[in-house]
């Protein structure tokens, strides 16, 4: 297996994949349909955040879409439709397999090591809300609309992971709510509930990601790494489990050049250059 990778070379097809420094930006670009996702770019985005387990430059990603709209979830025509002769064909394998292919692209998202920044407009919905949702850290608008839409075309609200993560967010009561409406939480009261970590003016958007990434991907990102990993991996362990999975966690931290660096800095009364190793 080929564990050292650039992520400037990365090169899909189905989204916008750009690499600015450390930090890399996937831009779903629909705009004309508000961003929809097709079977071609799910799978890609799956692959996209699977190798970023690997990838050396890149240390933090922005997730975003094109235009005023983060994403309208799954394209009526090019994934819906399809779905529904699967149905009427009785393909229930086809069907499967295409619900497993989407949670993938959650776990991609949940394991990969770098903090993923949602920055969301206009329609969040559906499988948007679930990338949304699926990301470390989210800055919206005031006018933007996430909504778990699935009851309203007759799904389930557990879907992508939605009934693990959202009341881990929001709270079971809240997030109850939404996935069993359907309805939409406009940007002030996804704020309001914790759902989006702030809101700013959709003009200042990608100003306000960009700036919260490369203050992340200035601090010691192999740290970095390991919370994320403890922040997703502890949710399915009990307390005293999860007290020696952070000591296990902190000492490994303990071990790297950027723990030593932060002391020396802090004894010459400096800022620590943080270098991620």
């Amino acid at each position: 297996m080929n564990t050292k990778l650039l992520a400037a070379d990365f090169r899909p097809t189905s989204f916008q994949w750009q690499v600015d420094g450390p930090v890399a930006t996937v831009t779903i670009n629909r705009p004309e349909r508000k961003n929809p996702l097709t079977f071609e770019s799910y799978a890609e985005m799956r692959d996209t955040f699977r190798a970023l387990s690997f990838a050396t430059d890149v240390k933090v990603v922005i997730l975003t879409g094109a235009g005023e709209n983060f994403c309208s979830g799954g394209d009526v025509h090019e994934i819906i439709g399809p779905l529904v002769r699967m149905k009427e064909q009785g393909q229930m394998d086809e069907l499967l397999a295409f619900t497993r292919m989407t949670g993938d692209l959650v776990k991609a998202i949940r394991g990969c090591p770098q903090p993923i920044i949602a920055a969301i407009d206009g329609a969040c919905v559906g499988a948007g809300a679930i990338l949304a949702m699926a990301s470390d850290l989210r800055i919206g608008t005031a006018r933007s609309k996430v909504a778990f839409l699935f009851t309203r075309v007759g799904l389930s609200g557990a879907d992508m992971g939605a009934c693990a993560m959202l009341p881990r967010i929001i709270g079971q009561g809240r997030a109850s709510e939404l996935l069993y409406t359907g309805r939409s939480m406009g940007g002030d009261e996804a704020e309001r509930w914790g759902f989006y970590n702030r809101i700013v003016m959709p003009d200042d958007l990608m100003d306000e990601a960009r700036a919260l990434a490369q203050s992340l991907a200035a601090g010691p990102t192999f740290s970095h790494g390991m919370t994320k990993r403890c922040l997703h991996q502890e949710w399915s362990m009990g307390v005293d489990e999860a007290i020696e999975a952070e000591a296990q966690a902190q000492a490994i931290c303990m071990q790297t050049e950027d723990f030593a660096r932060a002391f020396r800095a802090f004894a010459a009364k400096e800022r620590p250059v943080f270098q991620g190793n």
